[in-house]
């Protein structure tokens, strides 16, 4: 392949410069152009990868960021570039940790701080700290939203990761002071204070988020102080303080209006919305959700406008306006039956249910109601805030009178079918003679499965037949465990092998033993090196360093190899979400934190103490 190096320089510069001003797919383009003209400057190429790989991270391509990361790691390794190979593990890490795959991100990221450590390189051993915490937060948020727990509430391996990222939160803390960086201080002022919102310290989470406001406003970093603001709202509201948290969703809203970012405008007024319900001010709550739909309609978020149908049946239920209710919990299980919400669909059911009652509506006279409810007036007198990283604030409000219940402060029920049961039209399974039938059928097909190992070491018999003889016996030996009725093995003593142990043994041995090698990996090829260069650095690798790589390496691929049967694993059922919708496990928080009275629901178990 012929390389023209200048070319490709020249191209890369402009693939970095495209990047630089936000235009990364035309960036991407630019990195892939150099990569086809070739370079042997490996330096260069180490460049490209890198930086494609982080382009295609943030276009969200995350696979091919991973595949660029890992030629960016394999070339440092083979330079023998230790500051390349923490740059390119770090990378790795961070690329792992977006797919899901924490084990293997910690692996990589560990590496990295280790490197960095064994360099003294402080700002490299900082980042891989950062990367760390978040790594074991984004860990512990995961398995604590699939398992349906609410943030202070988690079994011990959600609560360990968390902690996890506490510890490593709080030396990247250390270390940025050390070194005087500002703007990694009020990162991990603001991670902290996450951290331990999850973990239910609602005071800490204050004093984080407080000392991450104060450095925002210095940067005049108005991003970070609209998160600040949220992430406090948030915070107060799990602390009973709902005045306050209503006047810091009110900052979020108005820096959300003025960065013109609608999403997080629908996300505050929704946060406002259950505030103020917490607030039994239901008029203005029902004034902000009627807001967030409105926005939620304008960016087709259905999931955000199921959410705020649900909010404003409920709301308008709490006011004795049921015909207004009824529309929306109509519309609201529309909705969840079209976004696959089946918590939204039983819970709409349900409001329909108890609102008809009251309305006096019975099945057979109700039609739904198709026309456009009457929100558009109320919504445009009504400013709100905004939740800022993501986290739900999100309320259900069970309904009013009769078989309605209002919702009050301290008092939100979630309504849940007593009856409700598994299906009972499960069929029944085969009798056993089905299955005797079958192990008949299949029993035969076995032979075809096994597989015929080398014999050197036998000989044949005088008529040249020696190993179909062995053949013979043990098909022999598999057929007389055949019967009618039977399903006994074949005695010990009546097995006789025509090989002995020693031989079997030494038979696998050399079969299993030539596999290894199908199942080592040689270096990649590399895009943009030109063979014959690949070549010679193999060559010279190969003198400069053992030809077995570090044990700390082989450690690292080991557990990232090991780690795959997660890939395999079935995550439980959630909520669908939308980008006008908080964050799902503070709206489940907020359920379970107001519910005082959802006991009266429910039928009381003997304590298992």
């Amino acid at each position: 392949m012929a390389t023209d190096d200048g070319s490709c320089m020249e191209l890369a510069l402009e693939g970095e410069r495209l990047c630089k001003t936000g235009d990364c797919r035309s960036g991407v383009s630019y990195f892939e152009a150099a990569i086809q003209r070739g370079t042997e400057d490996l330096k260069t190429l180490s460049a490209i990868y890198s930086q494609l790989g982080n382009a295609y991270f943030y276009l969200q391509e995350y696979e091919k960021a991973l595949e660029f990361h890992k030629h960016d790691l394999t070339l440092a390794r083979t330079l023998g570039d230790r500051n390349g190979e923490a740059k390119a593990s770090g990378n790795l890490g961070n690329t792992l940790k977006v797919l899901g795959k924490f084990e293997e991100a910690i692996v990589c990221c560990t590496r990295h701080l280790d490197i960095s450590r064994e360099m003294h390189d402080k700002i490299g051993e900082a980042r891989a700290l950062y990367n760390l915490g978040n790594v074991y937060h984004a860990k512990g948020k995961h398995i604590g939203r699939s398992r349906h727990r609410d943030p202070g509430d988690f079994p011990g391996e959600v609560r360990l990761a968390l902690e996890r990222a506490v510890e490593f939160y709080e030396a990247n803390l250390v270390l940025v002071r050390e070194l005087r960086d500002k703007a990694a201080e009020g990162r991990a002022y603001g991670n902290l204070g996450n951290t331990h919102y999850l973990l239910g310290n609602f005071d800490k989470a204050v004093q984080y988020h407080e000392e991450r406001l104060m450095i925002a406003r210095e940067f005049n970093d108005r991003a970070a102080e609209r998160r600040a603001f949220s992430n406090l709202g948030n915070a107060h509201v799990f602390l009973g303080e709902f005045e306050i948290a209503a006047e810091y969703y009110k900052r979020t809203l108005e820096i959300a209006e003025n960065l013109g970012d609608k999403a997080i405008e629908a996300q505050a007024c929704y946060s406002l919305g259950n505030t103020y319900t917490l607030l039994k001010a239901f008029e203005k709550a029902t004034q902000f959700h009627l807001r967030h739909l409105s926005i939620a309609k304008e960016l087709g978020d259905r999931v955000g406008e199921g959410r705020a149908y649900w909010s404003l049946g409920n709301a308008y239920t709490a006011l004795n306006r049921h015909d207004i209710a009824l529309g929306y919990a109509e519309k609201h299980l529309i909705v969840s039956k079209e976004v696959g919400d089946r918590t939204g669909e039983l819970t709409a059911e349900m409001n329909i249910a108890d609102l008809k009652v009251v309305l006096g509506i019975s099945d057979a006279n109700t039609n739904s109601i198709d026309e456009e409810l009457p929100y558009q007036t109320a919504a445009a007198s009504v400013r709100g805030t905004e939740n800022d990283e993501h986290l739900n604030n999100g309320i259900s409000q069970p309904s009013g009178n009769h078989q309605l219940r209002a919702l009050s402060q301290g008092d939100v029920k979630l309504r849940v079918k007593a009856d409700q049961s598994i299906d009972s039209s499960l069929e029944e399974g085969p009798d056993e003679d089905f299955f005797d039938m079958l192990m008949k059928a299949q029993g035969g097909r076995m032979e075809d499965q096994r597989c015929e190992l080398p014999r050197p070491d036998i000989k044949k018999s005088s008529n040249g037949q020696g190993a179909q003889a062995m053949r013979n016996s043990t098909s022999r030996a598999a057929n007389s465990q055949k019967g009618p009725k039977s399903n006994s093995l074949v005695p010990p003593t009546e097995m006789k092998p025509s090989v002995s142990t020693e031989n079997l043994f030494d038979i696998l041995q050399r079969v299993q033993g030539n596999r290894i090698d199908e199942q080592r990996s040689s270096i990649q090829p590399l895009p943009g090196l030109d063979p014959a260069l690949r070549e010679q650095l193999l060559t010279e690798s190969k003198e400069k360093q053992s030809t077995v790589p570090d044990d700390a390496f082989l450690d690292m691929l080991m557990r990232c190899q090991a780690t795959r049967m997660e890939d395999q694993r079935c995550d439980f059922p959630s909520m669908p979400r939308g980008p006008t919708v908080p964050d799902e496990d503070f709206f489940s928080l907020i359920l379970k934190l107001q519910s005082k009275r959802i006991n009266d629901q429910r039928v009381h178990f003997p304590d298992k103490e």
